[in-house]
């Protein structure tokens, strides 16, 4: 549940986009959206000569959703998530809850059937990459993860004895688990023997580690200072 405008804590940053990035943050949401939000409220500043939003209202909006459908051509799916977008600065950022935020139309999403890559299909692209790109492309395939869980995969979540595969912070921010086809068991042990030997070999000239978020950088620092 996103926290209400009651509940929010008040605004550090004094740039309007920076704003918005506070707020998605402190919501925890993913950086996919939060690259997407920041790009339509630039965009709708932009369209309005750089005037501040907390100066227009729903007409501005409604204008600039209009040029996007009509004039961008843009599809349902990019018109909702710009509205959405400009929902957020209104309610989170500037903390203003208009009426008129709900009479907005939305467009209609249509439904569409699923396009499924035959057998055939799926061999013919395997067959076009090599190395840890295949790999990757055949954990989509057998596991059912996204693009970003299988990219975000770790070592401690593929569990080998039990074929399972644990996806940390999928869609929604939830957890799950997923079979690990025997097929790819080879493959990834070779993988993350691989990724043994760089780690080790990154130990061995003192080479910094992976990137980690910066509250974890902080509790690293500390736990080392604690130990000297």
């Amino acid at each position: 549940m996103k926290p209400g405008p009651t509940q929010l804590p008040p605004l550090r940053a004094p740039r309007l986009l920076d704003q918005v990035r506070e707020r998605l943050r402190y919501a925890h949401y993913s950086l996919s959206t939060e690259r997407s939000y920041v790009y339509w409220v630039r965009w709708f500043v932009r369209f309005h000569g750089l005037r501040h939003p907390r100066d227009m209202g729903a007409p501005e909006v409604e204008a600039f959703l209009s040029w996007l459908a009509n004039r961008r051509g843009v599809s349902a799916s990019t018109h909702r998530q710009a509205l959405a977008a400009l929902i957020f600065l209104y309610r989170q950022v500037l903390e203003v809850d208009l009426p008129w935020l709900q009479e907005i139309g939305r467009p209609r999403v249509p439904q569409r059937l699923p396009v499924v890559m035959s057998r055939a299909e799926v061999q013919q692209l395997l067959a076009a990459v090599t190395g840890e790109q295949q790999l990757v492309l055949r954990l989509l395939y057998g596991t059912g993860m996204r693009k970003m869980e299988a990219l975000r995969l770790r070592v401690k979540d593929v569990d080998f004895d039990r074929q399972l595969i644990v996806v940390r912070e999928g869609k929604g921010n939830k957890d799950r688990i997923t079979m690990l086809p025997s097929a790819l068991i080879p493959d990834l042990q070779r993988q993350l023997a691989y990724a043994k030997t760089l780690w080790a070999g990154d130990r061995a000239v003192h080479r910094l580690g992976v990137e980690t978020p910066p509250s974890a950088q902080r509790i690293r620092v500390r736990s080392s200072r604690a130990f000297r």
